[in-house]
């Protein structure tokens, strides 16, 4: 099968995207950006639902069979930073940044509806969901509780993400845990203050708390075997206000990954168990503040054998890696996961700075390759489109 021709949309495409990284938005303030989506989607015929988990919106496409269909997602909403790319269609909203991509999975997301849309061959059923707030508030699963799966249900869904240092356009995923849970987890250690020369009548909490930070170095090499991966980090360590001022209160942030829901629970029970015996043992207190984040990103195995065999198919083995082992970052498309069977895709953005990096770009050479994948399993997915 050919790709589909997107010579009268190519230098759009590229324009859309620009656009887009030009105005960046925090998740659920998201204003102009699905206003853009919203524009294109209605100027190729396409109804579009807004409003759903307040910014998010559902496109869909129903030739012939609309009892069974497939589901494409892409997150619109940017990071809580600064640019520093330079670029002439950089940021134009301080303190915003697209330094993950998302800008590039709305385009390509759009590219393949277009594409659909005048392809008149296609027999089956697309919902094109556009999904807010994936960095900070879990959109997917904001648009899960606001019925999503009820008003279109899919019988598959498929979410692709940019990765740099992938070689451009080509494609991995794997069966199984792709990416990893995360939690949040903020530790307050309570002491007794005081004068920094009189040590002996206070708890020192910043004393309590780096005990905490070390014995937390031990949860994943002695808890957890050494066949699943998970990793616990504490990313901030607040306490005191000068060098003879022995502080009341300590604050520690710990995050927690893992790719196995078991091993999730056993390092939330874990932390708690060594904070509090840590602090026991000073005569301290700590008290517990979570954020449970994400749960794991699971791909369902015939998802992924039928992304695999129509990566293949269309674009040749050389463009098809099958990832042994899962990333460690997270990604609340794992809600969608847990609810339709499907695959998160990685597409390589080739030799380019890192993900959540100031000065990240996404790389305009391989969104029209992204766009044809959407395409592809659309019309190669069995008994959802014609092939």
């Amino acid at each position: 099968m050919q790709h589909p021709d997107f010579s009268p949309i190519s230098g759009k495409l590229i324009e859309f995207r620009r656009h887009l990284h030009g105005i960046p938005e925090i998740g659920l303030s998201e204003i102009k950006t699905p206003a853009f989506i919203a524009e294109r989607l209605k100027t190729w015929g396409y109804k579009v639902h807004r409003g759903i988990a307040a910014t998010g919106l559902v496109a869909s496409l129903e030739r012939g069979r609309p009892l069974e269909a497939i589901g494409f997602r892409a997150d619109f909403d940017a990071l809580p930073m600064d640019e520093a790319t330079g670029l002439t269609y950089a940021s134009r909203h301080p303190g915003a940044m697209h330094a993950c991509g998302h800008d590039g999975h709305t385009t390509m997301l759009l590219g393949a509806a277009w594409a659909l849309a005048q392809d008149r061959a296609f027999d089956g059923t697309v919902h094109f969901i556009f999904q807010p707030a994936e960095e900070n508030l879990g959109g997917a699963k904001l648009m899960i509780d606001d019925g999503i799966f009820d008003r279109f249900p899919c019988q598959r869904i498929f979410a692709l993400h940019n990765l740099p240092g992938l070689a451009a356009g080509s494609f991995a995923t794997r069966a199984g845990a792709i990416a990893a849970s995360i939690d949040v987890v903020t530790i307050t250690v309570k002491g007794k203050g005081g004068h920094g020369a009189l040590p002996e009548t206070t708890i020192d909490p910043v004393v309590v708390g780096s005990s905490i930070v070390m014995a937390l170095q031990t949860l994943v090499s002695r808890n957890v075997s050494p066949h699943e991966r998970s990793v616990v980090t504490v990313g901030a360590f607040r306490a005191g206000s000068a060098a003879n001022i022995i502080p009341d209160v300590a604050v520690l942030e710990v995050s927690m990954r893992a790719t196995n829901a078991h091993v999730r629970r056993e390092l939330q029970r874990r932390i708690e168990d060594v904070a509090t015996f840590q602090a026991r043992s000073f005569n301290a207190e700590v008290d517990f503040t979570w954020e449970v984040g994400y749960p794991a990103t699971v791909n369902d195995p015939a998802a992924v054998d039928l992304a695999a065999r129509s990566i293949v198919k269309h674009f040749g083995e050389h463009a098809f890696t099958r990832l042994e082992s899962p990333m460690m970052f997270s990604e609340d498309f794992s809600f969608m996961l847990e609810r339709v069977p499907g695959a998160y895709i990685l597409i390589g953005n080739g030799d380019s700075s890192g993900l959540h990096s100031s000065t990240y770009d996404f790389n305009d050479a391989i969104l029209e390759r992204g766009s044809a994948l959407f395409y592809h399993l659309a019309k190669d997915d069995e008994g959802l489109g014609d092939r």
